[in-house]
């Protein structure tokens, strides 16, 4: 028995799948910039001198590392209104991999601390400024120099990532395949355009971020 393709069905709502693909990078981004903050924050205090600090720092990454992403929105979406705190779906789904993407950047963010040169920190200090311009002057440029790469890989990982909002109905672009596969039958043809479409869109993020990355790398 013979398949017979037809990709038009696929084509002729190719809208939702653009708007689903657009709502995933916009999820993507937005747990990336929260993520981001949240790591820097668990990554300074890893590298605190007191220990309970470096302490919570730990406990936070190993407890987030660990558990199964699809399982933390599943907590945040359908465990948190049940101690009254209620957010919508996108809300949800943001605190949840906001909190999953804080855990990785915190590994990388202490790395990138860790490996800044000791000498120029002191130099700072004997120029005398203070603790938050050496973070501000010092720390932080370097490290995000240093680090950029795995924050872009980190942000391509976080919008590949986004396919588990479909999981609570968030209308991205798995959720908007599924609904198409659902209407159409057509399986393959359905989830190789929705493949080709994730495909492209870390292509093109991989590409838009190695120039990034190469601008910086001159500076």
């Amino acid at each position: 028995m013979r398949y017979f393709w037809n990709f038009n069905i696929v084509f002729a709502q190719i809208d939702l799948l653009l708007n689903g693909l657009l709502l995933g990078l916009l999820l993507a981004v937005a747990s990336l910039m929260i993520g981001v903050l949240l790591g820097l924050f668990m990554a300074f205090l890893a590298t605190s001198k007191h220990l309970w600090l470096r302490v919570v720092s730990r406990f936070y990454v190993t407890l987030l590392r660990n558990t199964p992403l699809l399982v933390l929105i599943f907590i945040v979406y359908f465990g948190l209104p049940d101690i009254y705190v209620r957010l919508g779906k996108n809300e949800s789904f943001v605190f949840a991999l906001s909190l999953y993407a804080g855990a990785y950047m915190t590994e990388v963010f202490r790395a990138g601390l860790e490996a800044i040169p000791k000498g120029i920190i002191e130099a700072g200090q004997a120029i005398g400024l203070t603790p938050l311009q050496i973070c501000w002057n010092i720390q932080l440029p370097i490290m995000f120099k240093n680090v950029l790469p795995s924050l872009g890989n980190y942000l391509i990982s976080l919008f590949k990532d986004t396919s588990l909002a479909a999981s609570i109905t968030i209308p991205e672009l798995t959720y908007s395949a599924k609904k198409i596969n659902t209407l159409t039958f057509r399986v393959f043809e359905v989830w190789l355009v929705t493949a080709a479409l994730y495909i492209v869109a870390c292509y093109l993020m991989a590409f838009i971020l190695r120039r990034v990355e190469r601008r910086f790398a001159i500076q």
